[in-house]
């Protein structure tokens, strides 16, 4: 009984000492326990969306959960497009590895990386040691600006640190001068490695109370700073004048003019191709480019080719020791810009389309267009008993019999495959003899007969049978996007029928090429072969791309259009030509029809990069200034592109014979040395047409003196070298 009390009063005693001390935290709950009750944590996210809506507010009706789709739609795209302005950026000042659909996660994850940081495939993004990195040492002239005072280092030294800098070193700017004064201190960022990810983003710079500035981040800001617009600036002025150092030889080859060669394949004028051909051998030009017409070609009578006229001028230019790539062109030629030439399909192939006009495309007001026939008969036996694709692989068949020698002397570089109107892998949605006028967005070209019925079959095939038509709120050739139903904003062409109808159109287009290139292949063994890729840029800054749309690419702001296309162009290892633009787009124009030509072509450029795809390019309009010659040396040489990407080779396309034209000889030839990184002649002696011509043309011989804007000549050089003209326009100069 003694012990019993003895105890209880022990326990009470204890008690009450609890009581007094401090009491320490409770211990965690034991997994043992499972009497014990979970926390329960407030719901986040989509999570407390559902429980609100459950709760407190009915269900949300169809029309408001489409209306909230459809705005988060119009965020992404938005997104979209701002990423893409980055990484066309980004793509200037380093190696980034992003793709040309790259979105905001991949554009930090390559800063991240870039930076030192490891990022894994989930996001997470971490150092992978504590150990501070080497800093760049700067510049012997700037050492004494980038001292740091001995309390700031021991005030640091108590827990490791580690300096966030940009990807750009400076390193990487070699090429770029820097300024002599720089009023900057070193970055006094720095960041405890204990940091998590995701608390990076709510660090904030330390303010120099001196300076009255805040520190910055990146290396920008440190002593080897450069002002962006005078990095810019400094950069363009040094490729400029040493011709985009760095780059690649770029072959250049000259379009000859349509007409030379008449209906009835017979050579017109052989003395003026000659002297076109010098004219351009004295450039250096590497080679030129010559149209085969499928309706001068097999003209009269099917199965039957006449070839003479381009055998006589495929030998004037074996003559001249210059490269030669051919264009197979099966469609029709003429327009207001032709200079009154008209090359039409083969009379026999008119002939047919009299009794069945389904041949060709046609509009959905049933009228037809006959530049070109119609991709739905492909497969159709209805030329005579042959279909769409064995009279092309005819015809290439007979080309490469007939030229067998000038293949087996390496003289053809390339054969390039015409496979739409204009040559280009298009629809001819936008042609101007159904009235199109520029910016009009351009009508679907599907209403033939075998387009139709392939149109139904899949619209079966999809279970909805009654989508087996063409849309019938898609305006007409000039109308604009925002006037129509189908391309307007959040209209039919991002709807279920709108999706199917879309991607039908365009995989009508890859199947053709697809065709066509297989068939090619076996036609031209072991010959590169190029494709056309027409330019649509107009309406390109509206969510529908309308105007490619109907040429038959699907790239909306949401889709890339062309990745499909140029993973078959990949398949048969064929290079991709693509048409820029020269000429600046003048404001007014942009505005309004939208149009974003450079955006355009850096997301076609850089798929088919992406894709491991040869890239050439061709000039859309004649360019008579040197603005628009070095936009063009731009595009075929990226500066500073991530992997070096560049053209394979530039076709000059020239409205009239070259000789005709020498008021911008000057600008071509810049042009032309330029892409075979040749330095070019003094802006001196440029200044005059006439005379740099002439000191162009003598330099092309075997040695010819320099030439300076100086009193006095050597006479007796001029004598032996120059004709009596070329003497007297060369009066005032002196010869060193």
């Amino acid at each position: 009984m003694n012990s019993n009390t003895n105890a209880m009063n022990h326990r009470f005693s204890a008690a009450n000492t609890q009581d007094l001390d401090p009491q320490p935290p409770p211990p965690p709950p034991s997994a043992t326990s499972p009497y014990q009750p979970q926390p329960q944590r407030r719901p986040r996210g989509f999570a407390a969306t559902i429980s609100n809506n459950t709760t407190t507010t009915p269900t949300k009706s169809r029309k408001e959960r489409e209306k909230e789709k459809e705005r988060t739609k119009l965020r992404e795209r938005h997104r979209r497009a701002i990423t893409s302005r980055m990484l066309a950026g980004l793509r200037q000042y380093g190696n980034f590895p992003l793709p040309a659909r790259a979105d905001m996660n991949d554009v930090i994850a390559a800063l991240a990386r870039e930076a030192g940081w490891t990022v894994e495939t989930d996001g997470t993004t971490y150092r992978q040691s504590s150990a501070a990195p080497s800093q760049p040492q700067p510049p012997i002239a700037h050492f004494n600006s980038v001292q740091q005072s001995d309390n700031n280092v021991a005030n640091m030294g108590a827990n490791p640190v580690l300096s966030v800098e940009s990807p750009l070193y400076s390193g990487s700017l070699k090429n770029c001068s820097m300024r002599p004064s720089v009023d900057c201190q070193p970055s006094a960022l720095r960041i405890d490695e204990s940091l998590s990810p995701a608390s990076l983003d709510s660090v904030v710079a330390e303010r120099d109370p001196k300076l009255d500035k805040y520190s910055s981040a990146s290396a920008i800001n440190s002593p080897e700073r450069l002002e962006a617009g005078q990095l810019v600036q400094d950069v363009r002025c040094r490729e400029l004048e040493n011709g985009l150092s760095g780059a690649s030889y770029i072959p250049v080859y000259v379009r000859l003019a349509t007409g030379l060669i008449n209906n009835f394949c017979q050579l017109m004028d052989p003395e003026g191709i000659k002297e076109e051909l010098q004219h351009l051998k004295s450039l250096r030009v590497d080679g030129v480019v010559v149209d085969c017409w499928w309706g001068i070609v097999e003209g009269w009578t099917p199965k039957k080719y006449e070839w003479a006229g381009y055998r006589e001028m495929f030998n004037i230019i074996r003559g001249f020791g210059m490269k030669l790539q051919v264009v197979l062109a099966f469609h029709e030629y003429g327009g207001h810009d032709s200079g009154g030439i008209f090359i039409s399909l083969p009379q026999w192939v008119l002939d047919i389309g009299k009794n069945n006009q389904d041949l060709f495309f046609t509009d959905r007001e049933g009228r037809r267009n006959t530049e070109c026939l119609s991709w739905g008969i492909d497969k159709e036996r209805v030329l005579r008993g042959r279909t769409g694709i064995e009279v092309y692989f005819d015809f290439m068949r007979s080309f490469r019999t007939e030229f067998d020698d000038l293949f087996t002397e390496d003289l053809i570089s390339a054969v390039e495959i015409g496979l739409g109107a204009s040559g280009e892998l298009k629809y001819p949605s936008f042609s101007e003899r159904m009235g199109w006028r520029y910016p009009g967005i351009g009508e679907f070209q599907c209403y033939d007969k075998y387009l139709l019925q392939n149109l139904r079959k899949a619209a079966k095939l999809r279970g909805h049978s009654f989508w087996g038509r063409g849309p019938d709120n898609a305006g007409y050739y000039n109308s604009k996007p925002h006037e129509t139903g189908f391309f307007s904003e959040r209209g039919d062409y991002d709807s279920y029928y709108g999706r199917f109808f879309l991607h039908w159109y365009a995989q009508v287009l890859i199947d053709h090429a697809d065709n066509v290139l297989s068939l090619a292949n076996l036609a031209f063994e072991d010959i590169q072969l190029v494709v056309k890729i027409p330019a649509v840029y107009w309406w390109y800054k509206t969510t529908s791309h309308a105007a490619e749309l109907t040429t038959g690419y699907h790239n909306p702001s949401n889709q890339d259009g062309y990745s499909l296309l140029f993973k078959v162009l990949q398949k048969h290892a064929v290079t991709m030509k693509f048409v820029i633009l020269g000429l600046q787009t003048p404001y007014q124009e942009i505005d309004e029809a939208l149009s974003d030509p450079e955006g355009l072509s850096w997301q076609v450029l850089n798929s088919a990069w992406d894709r491991g795809l040869s890239v050439a390019g061709q000039n859309a309009q004649p360019c008579y200034d040197r603005d628009g010659f070095m936009r063009m040396v731009e595009t075929a040489k990226p500066r500073n592109h991530p992997d070096g990407r560049h053209f394979t080779f530039f076709v000059f396309q020239q409205p009239l014979p070259m000789i005709q034209r020498t008021i911008c000889f000057t600008e071509i030839d810049y042009f032309i040395r330029s892409m075979h990184e040749e330095k070019p002649i003094e802006k001196s002696v440029t200044e005059n047409p006439n005379l740099y011509w002439i000191i162009y043309s003598l330099e092309r011989e075997s040695t010819f003196p320099a030439v300076t804007e100086e009193s006095g000549e050597t006479e007796e050089l001029l004598s032996t070298k120059t004709s009596y003209r070329h003497q007297q326009m060369l009066s005032g100069y002196k010869l060193q």
